[in-house]
């Protein structure tokens, strides 16, 4: 069982997930995210991955789905401190040149509510 936290940055969302995002977390972060699309009360959507110490092919499936699901909806995705591991698989991926991966989350919320 993985943590997910949520908070609010005016309108936009920061999903926090903690630890690993494998197999087994990773549907649950879809979830996460999922609702807080349905729920369209966010304009953007920041996933802060600074806790995340492992990310594999299931997690970045998460994210492009869900990046791309926010995209049709109109809605701002963006990653944001990536851990050197994880930031490694992105670009490896790349990921990077779909998904923006920020620097910092107050750069992520600033680049959405811009």
């Amino acid at each position: 069982m993985s943590d997910i936290s949520i908070r609010h940055e005016g309108d936009i969302a920061v999903v926090v997930p903690v630890g690993e995002m494998d197999a087994v977390a990773s549907p649950e972060l879809a979830d996460v995210i999922d609702g807080l699309l349905g729920e369209r009360t966010a304009s953007g959507v920041v996933v802060d991955l600074a806790k995340v110490s492992f990310c594999d092919s299931r997690c970045i499936g998460v994210l492009v789905a869900a990046y791309r699901q926010a995209r049709d909806l109109g809605v701002g995705l963006r990653t944001a401190e990536p851990q050197q591991q994880v930031n490694r698989l992105f670009v490896i991926s790349g990921i990077d040149q779909i998904i923006p991966v920020e620097a910092t989350v107050d750069g992520a919320v600033r680049a959405l509510s811009g």
